[in-house]
C-alpha cells in the first residue's frame, strides 16, 4: 500500500518505481553515457561518471529498453551482475540466510570461529572461502562432487586447503537434505557411488555451484566466453579475436564492441567481490571519459 492508499497487486519493477515518483522513461533523447545495472558496479560507473562531468560527441550507441524506448549513448557500462545458481533441494533453500548463504566474505567468516561449518563447491571461490573460514577458526568440510580439486581449483588453494587442520575434503559427494528448527543444525548427505546418506551435524552452510549471467540478451551481440559472461580487454584477444574490429587493442574493460565496457561479476575473469565490482564499476566510467575525450 502507498501513502496515498493505493494497492499494487504483484508490480512490475517499472510500476513500482513509478508509484515512488522514480523516472523510468528517458528525459533526454541522448545521453554522454548508459549504465546497464545498478549493483555496485553501476552505481559506482554512475557516480565517477557525473562526476567526471561527461561531454562527449560520436557515432552512437543505441540501448532498448523493455517498455520499448530507446537510450542513445556516447558510450554504455554493462554491470548486469549474475544470479548465484541455487542447490535446488527445497529444505536448505528454505533456510537461506538462516545457516545456508550463497557466497561468503571474510567479514561472514569472523563469526565463524569453532563452528561445523560445510563449503559446498569445487572451485576457486569455494577454495577461498574455506581458507577464510578456516583461518578464522571454523570447522570446515568442503563437498565436491567429483573426484579431485585440481581440475577446478588453483593449485596454491589445493595446498592451502590440504595443509590446514581445520579443513576436511569429502569427495563424490551432494547435499541432498538438512535439518532445522528455525535455523540449520545438520545435513544430509549422499555418497555419489553408493547412494548412501549420513547425516552430519552443521551450523552454516555456504555454497559455491557456479553463476549465471545476465547476459541472454547479448548472444550474438558481445563476445562472450563459454558460460556467457562477456570478453573484454585481453581476452578477447585471446579468446575471439575475429570479434574486435578496430586496429588498436581493447581497453581493459571495453568489450567486443567499442566504447561498451563492461564491469563487476557479469565480466569474464572478473572477482565476485563487492569491492572489486565497486572499484571496476569506477573504472570504467574513467575509461569513458579517456576514450571520449581523446576522440
Amino acid at each position: 500500500m502507498l501513502y496515498d492508499g493505493r494497492v499494487l497487486v504483484d508490480p512490475v519493477d517499472a510500476e513500482l518505481a513509478e508509484a515512488l515518483g522514480a523516472r523510468t522513461r528517458p528525459a533526454r533523447p541522448r545521453y554522454d553515457l548508459a549504465i546497464v545495472g545498478a549493483g555496485p558496479s553501476g552505481l559506482a560507473a554512475a557516480v565517477y561518471a557525473g562526476s567526471e562531468g561527461l561531454r562527449a560527441e560520436g557515432p552512437d550507441r543505441v540501448v532498448t529498453l523493455s517498455s520499448g524506448d530507446e537510450v542513445a549513448a556516447a558510450a554504455v557500462v554493462i554491470a548486469g551482475g549474475v544470479t548465484y545458481r541455487r542447490l535446488g533441494v527445497a529444505a536448505v533453500d528454505a533456510l537461506v540466510g538462516a545457516g545456508v548463504f550463497y557466497g561468503a566474505a571474510p567479514s561472514e567468516a569472523q563469526s565463524m570461529g569453532g563452528l561445523d561449518v560445510f563449503v559446498l563447491g569445487g572451485g576457486n571461490s569455494a577454495g577461498q572461502a574455506a581458507a577464510h573460514l578456516a583461518n578464522a577458526g571454523a570447522h570446515v568440510t568442503v563437498l565436491v562432487r567429483g573426484t579431485s580439486l585440481a581440475a577446478s581449483m588453483s593449485d596454491y588453494l589445493v595446498r592451502e586447503l590440504e595443509g590446514s587442520q581445520n579443513v576436511t575434503v569429502r569427495f563424490g559427494t551432494e547435499v541432498v537434505g538438512a535439518g532445522t528448527d528455525g535455523r540449520l543444525d545438520h545435513l544430509v548427505l549422499a555418497d555419489r557411488s553408493s547412494g548412501t546418506t549420513t547425516t552430519a551435524p552443521a551450523d552454516a552452510l555456504f555454497v559455491f555451484i557456479g553463476a549465471r549471467p545476465h547476459t541472454d540478451w547479448l548472444d550474438s551481440v558481445l563476445a562472450l566466453d563459454a558460460n556467457g559472461f562477456v570478453l573484454t580487454g585481453r581476452d578477447i584477444v585471446e579468446q575471439d579475436p575475429e570479434s574486435w574490429p578496430l586496429e588498436r587493442a581493447p581497453a581493459w574493460l571495453e568489450t567486443s564492441m567499442p566504447k561498451v565496457f563492461a564491469a563487476g561479476d557479469i565480466r569474464h575473469g572478473s572477482v565476485k567481490r563487492v569491492a572489486a565490482a565497486v572499484g571496476e564499476g569506477s573504472t570504467a566510467a574513467i575509461l569513458v571519459r579517456e576514450q571520449l575525450t581523446r576522440r
